[in-house]
């Protein structure tokens, strides 16, 4: 079954409390509680991507707080979901993970007050995050205007990197490089593009770069050429290390973007699944430079168009 079937098995929602729900893709649900103040609430567990377990923790705690940060939003406390096998590996890994998600938790001033786990086959770990937002100030994924200069504020290629790690094939640089990148906070990107007057942003996750543009519900065009990777990516998309993940979402684009010749490798890459990844943020031309000197690592990639078209230009 597919995720649109699934969530087409959801009633409607009637409750003029919820501000932004599952209809449109968000980074988060939103919940007002009173005037000026609401509810973001997000939930994100995934299996071990790299091998070192404090690592794995840190970046699950940095990919679920990174929810709320794309919202806008400030993240208030987190719940722990475990699943773990218990008589396959030595508690101690659990330890490790629990301890790395907590240390980048507290980093972002984020206490974890309680949890779940279960005994599983396969190890996963994550978290739930509330966070808050007032009400007039949340960025959503739906609000760019043609004009807006599309930032992204993390080189991709994570997906990538996670495959080569499970098959042993990853240069131990590119290992090092992929865990400070997942497990790096979105939260200065996040302050800077409120700064900014952001009119639309995302965290590059699961569906790709291009997968998560696309739920802008915008037109764009793209400058491959300007779009960050992690030094080392390229080489091993040459060998395809891409996962499953990427090519069920380059197939999803098919007949919805323009590559203009674009190599499929290319293509592939624009659409690698990304775990942890940075923000696409959309920020009105006349405050681009200041939030290039608030966020100086952030790119210019590309610019939203008046049409419903995504192009990549090679």
């Amino acid at each position: 079954m597919e995720l649109g079937q699934v969530l087409e098995a959801l009633p409607p929602l009637t409750d003029p409390r919820v501000l932004v729900g599952a209809g449109t893709g968000d980074d988060a649900a939103v919940y007002r509680i009173a005037p000026d103040r609401a509810l973001v609430a997000t939930v994100d567990f995934f299996t071990p991507i790299v091998d070192d377990p404090t690592a794995y923790g840190a970046i699950a705690a940095a990919n679920a707080l990174s929810d709320v940060y794309a919202m806008g939003a400030t993240p208030l406390f987190a719940l722990s979901i475990v699943g773990f096998p218990r008589d396959k590996l030595d508690t101690g890994l659990l330890a490790k993970i629990v301890a790395g998600g907590a240390a980048k938790l507290a980093e972002a001033g984020v206490p974890v007050v309680g949890g779940h786990s279960v005994d599983d086959n396969e190890p996963k770990f994550g978290y739930a995050v509330t966070g808050e937002v007032h009400p007039d100030r949340i960025i959503t994924n739906q609000g760019a205007q043609p004009g807006d200069l599309l930032f992204l504020t993390k080189p991709l290629g994570s997906g990538l990197v996670a495959t080569a790690i499970k098959r042993g094939l990853c240069p131990e640089h590119l290992v090092e490089t992929a865990i400070a990148v997942m497990s790096e906070l979105n939260q200065a990107g996040s302050l800077a593009m409120l700064e900014a007057g952001a009119h639309a942003a995302t965290d590059v996750t699961g569906f790709g770069l291009l997968g998560h543009l696309r739920n802008f519900g915008v037109g764009a065009e793209i400058d491959s050429r300007a779009v960050p990777y992690m030094f080392g990516v390229r080489e091993l998309a040459s060998v395809d290390m891409f996962p499953s993940g990427s090519r069920r979402n380059h197939a999803a684009l098919a007949g919805e973007v323009d590559w203009s010749g674009l190599p499929e490798d290319e293509q592939l890459l624009l659409s690698d699944a990304q775990t942890s990844g940075g923000l696409l943020v959309a920020i009105p031309p006349a405050a681009a430079d200041s939030f290039r000197a608030a966020l100086p690592k952030a790119v210019a990639i590309g610019v939203v168009t008046a049409d419903r078209r995504l192009r990549v230009r090679p």
